[in-house]
């Protein structure tokens, strides 16, 4: 048997704290490949709430990520993004660059059946987007826009700008990017859509999505929603309560409030598209470069621990931040 090899992982060693360690890992076997990693994402949202140890008792088993290692709240080696270059396996992906659903790690091996193979045409560095494009074409699946809706997005997040920036494709469209950050009137901008800040949002809206991860956003979007309108809830608030003004005009107006949630595609998909043909159709769309202006930031491996937190705090305005490995 041959000896393991070793690599370098970030793992949350308690909420708000991370370290990188070294660990070994197996050569791999038949319908494995090695994974070198390139780069990875953090973005704010799930992550977030996984570093600062509040994912809520009865949701751990549910939020646990495809190759996650340890229990929440900690120790955990938790994430989502990576990208990185086949180095061992078979002819047909060796040297291919590949997306998967693996923790920051510097090396892995894998099941090739749970890696994405990068189309030619989409550059490693933006395919740390991909995870977040899979889940905003979730939601904008749940979210079933028309021909010609006026619709508003609420939180200009990397999952609410890729929503906003898919929803303005759609004919005729009238798509607002809404967010307390004016600075975010750039990154609409470079996406293709209108920008306000919540006091200037249009109401009458058809179809509202809301990704802010701040129950005001929530509030809002109840406010600017026309007769009949639909509201899809993309946030994730982990063990944080959200109260509603649903003694206002909701029953008046019969809005519908629609949760979304990356793990199931809609049951209008759900006989048609896997997993695989989700995140090929994610891929495939990263081939705008337009999208560049979602990655707001990169760092080295090494300084993850120290990056992290700062990534993660209420404060924050980064929206993916790239994590380069070599």
């Amino acid at each position: 048997m041959s000896e393991p090899h070793h690599a370098r992982a970030f793992w949350i060693t308690a909420p708000g704290r991370g370290e990188i360690r070294s660990e070994p890992y197996p050569a791999p076997a038949d319908g494995e490949l090695l994974i070198r990693t390139l780069f990875s994402g953090v973005s704010r949202g799930t992550e977030a709430l996984v570093f600062h140890g509040r994912v809520p008792a009865g949701e751990r088993e549910r939020m646990r990520a495809p190759f996650q290692a340890g229990a929440f709240p900690a120790p955990v080696k938790y994430g989502y993004t990576s990208v990185g270059l086949v180095e061992e396996g078979p002819r047909t992906l060796l040297h291919r660059h590949v997306f998967a659903l693996y923790p920051h790690q510097t090396h892995y091996a894998i099941p090739a059946s749970a890696v994405h193979p990068l189309p030619a045409d989409v550059p490693p560095e933006r395919a740390v987007l991909a995870a977040n494009l899979e889940t905003a074409i979730n939601g904008l699946w749940d979210a079933r826009p028309q021909i010609g809706d006026r619709v508003v997005v609420i939180g200009a997040g990397v999952v609410g700008c890729l929503v906003a920036w898919l929803a303005s494709r759609i004919a005729g469209t009238d798509v607002t990017l809404v967010d307390l950050r004016q600075e975010r009137a750039v990154v609409a901008d470079r996406l293709g859509v209108a920008f306000a800040v919540p006091n200037f949002a249009p109401a009458d809206a058809d179809l509202l999505v809301h990704a802010s991860g701040s129950p005001a956003g929530l509030q809002l979007a109840l406010r600017l929603a026309a007769f009949e309108a639909t509201i899809v809830e993309l946030s994730w608030y982990g063990d944080r309560p959200v109260t509603l003004p649903l003694g206002e005009a909701f029953h008046a107006r019969r809005l519908t409030i629609r949760s979304s949630q990356v793990g199931y595609p809609p049951a209008l998909q759900r006989g048609r598209w896997d997993a695989k043909r989700r995140m090929a159709l994610a891929l495939g769309l990263l081939t705008d470069p337009a999208l560049d202006v979602l990655i707001s930031g990169e760092s080295d491996f090494d300084d993850l621990p120290a990056v992290m937190p700062q990534l993660t705090a209420d404060d924050s305005d980064a929206l993916c931040h790239r994590i380069r490995y070599w």
